[in-house]
């Protein structure tokens, strides 16, 4: 999926309004940062800093930990999400971000059917959580960004975790054989 596709999940409509900051939090923490469902259900409060528009995300056993910028608009759903939103949805006391829509910690169930709600924008295409992550770490080494930011970026623990999403440009290289071999 290019940016401009992934861009589109963002206009979804929502049928909750307690759930419009939060699922907007949500999606652009896979489109913009490219995180894990593991990783958004990971976060706690202490971790986002809207005064510096970063967000910190702990490492796991196959992710290293690092800090990301938000973007300006995310940093507005954040605050709306966090200061109106997320009072009214919890139940029970938790340092948690992601809060479900029955009050509780977000598990990640959540976090895949909300992706799935999207699905009708690309009906030819498999679309979740993995396949976002992957086309944003694969967008951003096609934009020519340097292996070893991207690495950062993605949290691979190893070059060669992000090296994999490098394209050969076989697509362009088809479509040039395409458009210029005499018989085609």
């Amino acid at each position: 999926f290019s940016a401009e596709e992934l861009a589109l999940l963002l206009q979804r409509k929502e049928r909750y309004q307690d759930l419009k900051y939060r699922n907007k939090v949500i999606l652009s923490l896979l489109i913009f940062q490219g995180l894990t469902t593991g990783e958004i259900t990971r976060i706690q409060l202490h971790q986002v800093d809207l005064d510096t528009a970063e967000i910190f995300i702990m490492p796991s056993p196959m992710l290293n930990g690092r800090t990301l910028k938000l973007k300006a608009e995310q940093v507005m759903w954040f605050y709306k999400y966090i200061h109106l939103d997320r009072d009214k949805l919890l139940q029970k006391d938790t340092k948690n971000l992601i809060i479900n829509k029955l009050g509780n910690p977000e598990t990640g169930e959540q976090i895949s059917y909300l992706v799935s709600t999207c699905k009708g924008l690309f009906t030819d295409r498999k679309l979740n959580p993995r396949t976002i992550r992957q086309s944003v770490i694969t967008n951003l080494l096609n934009e020519g960004k340097d292996l070893r930011l991207v690495q950062v970026f993605a949290g691979h623990k190893y070059p060669s975790a992000t090296e994999k999403y490098k394209q050969s440009g076989s697509e362009e290289l088809k479509a040039q054989i395409l458009k210029n071999h005499p018989l085609g």
